[in-house]
């Protein structure tokens, strides 16, 4: 009897340790997938306009990207918050279809041909007139009616760390003059930071501004309002906006309005104030006219903390300006990978820019690009914690 009770506990006590082996192996297995869990590559896997498009992942330690070709945009990103938590910062859907349909177009897509507004969708180069499909109330956004966003880019992955988009914009698309050869080049590097890298050639004279829109919530997509988010810009000067923010060419200072970040504010803090430029925008969509604090041998742009959970992200661009967005017009009526839907002032943007409606005030920086020339310009956001 003692004997067959020893062997009993000896088969439960193996069964057990079979069962705990079988977990390890699976939490391992876990691990090993890691992120690229959350998103399905079937889900990506689709035709348009007889273009394949898929879902592709670049990571490094401490950072994982998720992008799909479809607009060359970025669906997700994920780096460790002050607990070690991975945490996704930006916003974005969990199938193609998802970008496809919504009502907003540019979640984490790249920008062109030209960010941002074109007043009228009017503008001249060497004496001619162009003309840009109207989008945005009676002007152009970014690049038109088909901007780069709704583009299907050819996509190489040289290694794990870097992606490689290009898109040739044929003479005349959406009003712009010259065959656009565009490459965008997206890597992680072991500090937590993604680099965008834009690069263009055109055999006609034509205007370019090529810009990221991502949506950004330090505190994890589908945590609520960005307004506690805390936020430094390196801008002295920011450019006024009509009505339908286009500017009036003026390059104001920031100093003792709701538009100086010099010193550290909350997006909320005076986004509610009597303010006309607050009221053009429907809150922050304006452009901050970087004051070539350096960081990184780049403009500093700024530095955004997450309220909850210490993440903090910081920006160098090699561009002038930066659109600083607080999602005024999300309207709750698309539903994010993480199941949330696109609330009202749930995400921000920090779009690095030449500044809006440039050909058409002589004074601001130009964005014009000459047959011979290269467009390049580089941008990075980088991560870190605070506690």
């Amino acid at each position: 009897m003692v004997l067959a009770v020893f062997l009993i506990n000896q088969m439960s006590s193996c069964k057990n340790q079979e069962k705990d082996t079988m977990q390890q192996s699976d939490d391992a297995n876990s691990k090993e997938v890691g992120l690229e869990s959350v998103l399905k590559p079937s889900d990506f896997d689709t035709i348009v306009d007889g273009k394949k498009v898929g879902l592709y992942w670049i990571k490094n330690k401490d950072i994982e990207v998720a992008m799909t070709n479809y607009g060359g945009r970025i669906v997700g990103l994920w780096v460790p918050d002050k607990n070690g938590i991975m945490t996704d910062v930006v916003v974005g859907f969990n199938s193609a279809r998802g970008f496809i349909t919504s009502t907003e177009p540019y979640f984490g897509a790249t920008i062109g041909r030209v960010g941002n507004r074109i007043a009228k969708g009017k503008f001249s180069l060497n004496g001619m007139e162009y003309n840009i499909p109207i989008n945005n109330g009676e002007n152009s956004l970014h690049g038109g009616k088909k901007g780069f966003q709704d583009v299907v880019w050819d996509v190489q992955q040289p290694n794990a760390q870097t992606l490689v988009f290009q898109y040739n914009s044929p003479d005349m698309e959406e009003g712009f003059p010259g065959n656009l050869s565009v490459k965008v080049t997206y890597s992680v590097t072991a500090d937590r930071a993604i680099v965008m890298e834009h690069e263009a050639t055109t055999d006609k004279t034509t205007v370019v501004n090529l810009t990221n829109h991502a949506f950004f919530n330090l505190n994890g997509e589908g945590s609520g309002t960005i307004l506690n988010h805390e936020v430094t810009l390196f801008a002295d000067a920011y450019t006024p906006v009509d009505s339908g923010l286009i500017p009036t060419g003026e390059l104001a200072p920031v100093k003792g309005t709701p538009f100086d970040f010099t010193t550290p504010h909350t997006i909320g803090e005076r986004i509610s104030d009597e303010n006309l430029q607050l009221k053009n925008g429907g809150g922050y969509d304006h452009n901050f006219v970087l004051n070539k604090t350096q960081k990184e041998g780049m403009n500093h742009v700024g530095t955004i903390v997450g309220d909850r959970n210490g993440i903090v992200m910081d920006v160098m661009t090699q561009e002038p300006g930066v659109q600083f967005y607080s999602g005024n017009f999300m309207l709750g009526k698309n539903t994010f990978k993480s199941g949330v839907t696109d609330a009202y002032r749930t995400a921000f943007a920090l779009e690095t820019q030449h500044f809006p409606d440039a050909p058409n005030h002589p004074d601001f920086p130009q964005i014009t690009l000459e047959p011979g020339e290269k467009y390049m310009t580089k941008s990075v956001y980088r991560f870190s914690v605070r506690n």
